[in-house]
Parts: structure tokens; sequence; C-alpha cells
């Protein structure tokens, strides 16, 4: 039977739905930046995640939801966000040809989870995990994507916090890009838990980081931010 513990997504779904068009009306003011389009959709396909996760607490495990918690969560988790401050660290054209190869790499990936026959004998009613794949190489796409993800999204605020670390007009976007790294770290955290067989642990991780990302994306956003920075794109701060 669920625990407590299992029904965290189900909160954590929520805060994705208010979150998600939080930025995407955002984009929708400052097109093109295709920064806040990718934020904006990977809020979303976060959200899409922890509602697998709790369907799967409400209803029980189910072949499709598995599926697709796999894609949305293991290799979408985090890799949008990442590729959104991509298009602030580099040229729009560097950009687009990483997103490019991002886009091909998880295609490939999500059609082999799709296709890889499933363990019903290591199927567990109320946890997911990526063990009950018979194919187990496809998990290997996981870790790739993950560190596309670590390194951009949470090595990419990071450096924004030390940029902005100096200066009281700059303390806003600092605070921000700070809750934004460890906000980004924590699910990953719970992604390598999941993958010893401690799901629990990613869904509690999954909403603290969510409530740490859209608090530093409010600090990042708060009038009288400083704005600019020494990239071309004039923003060099992660959702902003």
């Amino acid at each position: 039977m669920p625990g407590v513990v299992h029904y965290i997504p189900i909160l954590t779904t929520f805060v994705a739905i208010a979150f998600a068009p939080v930025v995407y009306r955002r984009w929708q003011r400052r097109k093109p930046a295709p920064h806040l389009w990718w934020w904006a959709l990977g809020i979303a396909l976060y959200g899409v995640g922890t509602f697998t996760e709790s369907l799967t607490t409400l209803f029980g495990w189910n072949e499709t939801v598995f599926r697709s918690w796999y894609v949305a969560g293991a290799l979408l988790g985090g890799a949008p966000l990442a590729q959104g401050t991509v298009y602030l660290l580099f040229s729009r054209r560097t950009a687009n040809i990483l997103a490019g190869v991002l886009t091909a790499v998880v295609a490939v990936a999500a059609v082999t989870v799709f296709l890889t026959p499933i363990q019903m004998e290591l199927v567990e009613s109320h946890r997911l995990t990526g063990a009950v794949m018979e194919w187990q190489w496809v998990r290997l796409f996981s870790p790739f994507i993950n560190s596309y993800a670590f390194i951009f999204l949470v090595g990419g605020a990071a450096w924004s916090a030390w940029h902005f670390r100096e200066g009281a007009e700059a303390r806003n976007r600092f605070v921000g890009n700070v809750l934004i790294a460890v906000g980004a770290l924590l699910p990953g955290i719970g992604g390598m838990a999941t993958r010893m067989g401690h799901t629990e642990v990613l869904y509690v991780m999954e909403l603290i980081g969510l409530l740490l990302i859209w608090a530093g994306y409010r600090f990042n956003v708060k009038p009288g931010a400083v704005r600019g920075g020494p990239v071309a794109s004039g923003e060099q701060t992660a959702l902003a």
C-alpha cells in the first residue's frame, strides 16, 4: 500500500500547473525569447512526470503510465530547462544546434523506452523504477541526458550566481540563481536514489526542487533586479 510520501507528486503536479503558465506568459510578452519557451516547456514536462507518479499512487502500476513516466521524468526532467539556459550562454546558432542534438537523442531514447519489453515479475504496484525494463541498456541514455541538464542548468545557474555575487543591486539575481542551482540539483539526487530502489526520495526532492526553482525565478524577475551580463542576450541569468 502507498504511504504518505507517495502522494507528494500530486502536490508537485499542482505546483507545476501553477508555475508553467507564469513562465509561458512571460515568454509571450517577450518573444522570441527561446530560453523562456524552453523553460515553460520544461516545467510543464516536469509536471507530466509527477502526474504519472500521481496516477501510479492513486491507481496502481500501469505500463503506459510507466513508460510515459520514464520519458517525461528520467529523460526530460531537466533537459528542456537546461536547453533554455543554453540559449543564454551561447549564440543562437550554437544553441539551435545543441537543441537539435538533444531532441534527436531524446527521441531515440524515447522510442527504445516504448519498445523495450517489461519484466512483469519485477513490477511493484505503487512504485516506479526503470529496473522493470528488460533492455537495461536503455537506462544508459538517462545519465547522458541528465549530465547535459546538470552541466547547463545547475552549472549555468551557479555561474550566473557567481557573476552577480557582488553589489547590493545584484543581490536578487545572486539569491535567485543560487536557489535555482540547488533546486535543479535535488531531483538529480532523487533520480540517483531511484536507480538504487528508493523512489520515495525522488518524490520529496522533486517537490522541494520545483519550489526552490520557482522561488529563484521570483527573485530573478523581481522589480529592480539587475539586468544585463556578458553574453549577447543581455540576460546572463537563469529563469529571467
